[in-house]
């Protein structure tokens, strides 16, 4: 009855200690010592199926063990593929071993062991491997016995198996989640209240909070929403089919959302929505600066066959002042009047040649630059711009500057992205005296000169935070009508280029004062600057 009552706690005790997360091994090493109570056991070792193959998985203790733990137990003579045939568990001791020789039998005598108990598994009618405890002693195996461990097995069959289908379960749910997490898009689970229920890791790198920030918050405070794109999204959440919107955040951020409904099996009406929440800022303003390219172009060719037959005239007006003007004394009227329309005439002329030449789609090629003369050429097509806003432009250029070795087209891109953005922060300033001063110098950093050209004005400044975004692709502080953020990142891609530098000085209501700093070059007698030979003599 003590015998009996053992048993039964044993068999008890595997189905309450069974955890899905301990090791079989430690499975194995309490199992044999609960069963050395009533039994003499010495060795457990454990056998599963594979794709028909049988392997050998664990044994306890690991240091009994003949053959390597993971190695296929092959079919033929085996007494493991018999207990498996036969469905039936195997008692075996050294008086009762047949003729027959196993290749188990090896292993068994090498470690001494006397008897032997082989129980096939069996969960849900399918064998799926085999149970295998020796003793080196001579162990006499009742029917009660027999039926014990064939209960034992059976019970064991069932915790391989649950602990098998945990482990499908927690590597299915790892591949989600590693799945889930791995998209880059956004993606967002809400309850019917457009609660946030779960999110993936794009979520968090692009939100830089916290995870409790997020979860249970309400999806509208956490993607700092508009009220108008507040409206669109939660409008469309629950619609009950796919709907795909793009909304705008307030850091200006756009985003394509495509919204899917979830449905709970048993439950009524929609559960929730999935949002796919990708992206597209960069492709926008990609697209909007191919437009605006393609507008810019057209107007180009425009303005380069207008300023073709502007010349014409012109060559009439400036040729016939001439004459004129050798008919009539310094002293008279018509004189003053004539030199008017001849000074006006060359006026029209530079800015044609200015119109034509930034128009123009040369070759990348580096030539001897003199910055004051980009800027002069600048100055002629956008000057009476900026006059116009009531801007007081303040030249103050150097006489002594060196020329460089560069492309006179791209310092001239620079300086008129500088220039216009100047004009277009005053535009949107009060105080009546706005000013945009344009200064050149030579500055000697380090041993190196510098051709350093500074534009600033006195609008409400830049914060400190902004220095460094402003210089990014598709970042802007203006309108949509006004800036696609590309041209301060351009303009700092030409300074780079010419081997200098564009940077910011601004504070918050103290105005702004953008450096471009291009080094110096002393030419030899054979042209030869920083960058090679000069363009002329290639």
């Amino acid at each position: 009855m003590k015998k009996k009552n053992t048993e039964l706690e044993i068999i008890n005790y595997m189905m309450k200690s069974f955890n899905v997360e301990m090791s079989l091994e430690d499975m194995l090493k309490n199992l044999l010592k609960k069963l050395n109570q009533i039994f003499n056991f010495t060795r457990l070792s454990l056998a599963l199926i594979e794709d028909g193959h049988l392997f050998l998985k664990h044994v306890y203790p690991s240091a009994l063990n003949n053959i390597k733990v993971g190695s296929e137990i092959h079919e033929n003579k085996s007494l493991y593929w018999e207990a498996i045939k036969k469905r039936k568990a195997i008692f075996r001791t050294q008086q009762t071993k047949e003729n027959m020789s196993y290749i188990e039998e090896e292993t068994f005598n090498h470690l001494q062991l006397r008897s032997q108990c082989i129980l096939p598994l069996i969960s849900n009618g399918k064998v799926i491997g085999v149970f295998s405890l020796g003793s080196k002693k001579i162990i006499e195996y009742n029917q009660a016995d027999q039926s014990f461990f064939q209960q034992l097995a059976n019970q064991f069959a069932v915790c391989i198996e649950n602990s098998r289908l945990y482990n499908e379960v927690v590597q299915s749910k790892k591949e989600w989640e590693d799945t889930f997490h791995g998209v880059q898009d956004l993606l967002v689970v809400v309850d019917t209240n457009g609660i946030i229920q779960r999110f993936n890791s794009a979520v968090s790198r692009f939100l830089q909070l916290p995870d409790d920030h997020v979860y249970g918050v309400a999806l509208q405070s956490v993607f700092s929403l508009d009220s108008e794109n507040e409206n669109l999204l939660l409008n469309n959440l629950f619609k009950g089919s796919t709907v795909i919107e793009q909304i705008s955040l307030k850091d200006n951020r756009i985003f394509d959302v495509s919204i899917f409904p979830v449905y709970h099996e048993g439950a009524e009406g929609i559960q929730g929505a999935i949002l796919n929440m990708k992206d597209v800022t960069e492709r926008v303003h990609m697209e909007s600066q191919l437009l605006q390219s393609a507008k810019l172009a057209a107007i180009g060719e425009m303005a380069a066959g207008v300023a073709h037959e502007l010349n014409s005239p012109l060559t009439a007006i400036l040729g016939n002042s001439q004459l004129l003007l050798r008919k009539f004394d310094k002293k008279e009227q018509p004189y003053h009047m004539l030199e008017d329309i001849r000074n006006c005439g060359n006026r029209s002329k530079r800015i044609i040649s200015n119109l034509l030449t930034f128009s123009r789609q040369d070759d990348m090629l580096f030539e001897k630059c003199s910055i004051n003369i980009a800027i002069e050429q600048v100055i002629s097509l956008i000057g009476y711009q900026i006059e116009r806003q009531a801007i007081d432009l303040d030249l103050q250029l150097s006489n002594e500057l060196p020329q460089f070795d560069g492309n006179l087209q791209q310092i001239e891109q620079i300086v008129i992205n500088l220039l216009i953005n100047a004009k277009d922060e005053l535009e949107e300033c009060t105080h009546p005296n706005k000013k945009i001063k344009v200064q050149t110098h030579l500055q000697m950093i380090d041993g190196t000169e510098w051709v350093t050209l500074n534009v600033c004005d006195n609008g409400r400044g830049i914060p400190q935070a902004k220095h460094t975004d402003i210089f990014y692709p598709f970042y802007t502080t203006k309108v949509a009508s006004k800036g696609t953020g590309l041209g301060l990142s351009v303009s700092l891609g030409i300074a780079k280029t010419h081997g200098g530098n564009l940077e910011i000085r601004s504070e918050e209501d103290q105005g702004s004062c953008f450096l471009l700093r291009i080094p110096a070059t002393s030419y030899d007698e054979d042209g030869e600057g920083l960058y090679g030979k000069h363009s002329s003599d290639r």
